[in-house]
């Protein structure tokens, strides 16, 4: 199991993303997440099969392009999210916090 939380930025948005995997493979996937946007993807789990989605290339995913239906943000950090708790619920990547600081560039 894996828990991740994004919160994405400027928007104000909390997304509390939860995966879980009994065979390694098959994972599902639970969204909670304040983000009208997200809404509908929060109402039922999704089931996704760890390997299609991330050992693709970017943007061939099946989850990727469902979620274009719902976030239509380019810099949404929801779907990296997703993409990491998978991972680590598939037994394919460590659980371990990654970031994103934006900060304006000084002169």
């Amino acid at each position: 199991m894996a828990r991740v939380v994004v919160d994405a930025g400027v928007c104000g948005f909390r997304t509390t993303i939860r995966t879980s995997s009994d065979d390694g493979q098959t994972v599902t996937v639970r969204v909670e997440s304040d983000c009208p946007n997200l809404a509908r993807l929060v109402e039922v789990p999704l089931e996704v099969d760890a390997y299609s989605e991330c050992l693709v290339g970017f943007g061939e995913s099946p989850l990727f392009t469902m979620l274009q239906n719902h976030c239509k943000h380019p810099g949404c950090p929801v779907y990296s999210g997703i993409i990491k708790g998978i991972e680590v619920s598939a037994g394919l990547a460590l659980p371990k916090d990654a970031s994103i600081t934006v900060s304006p560039e000084d002169d």
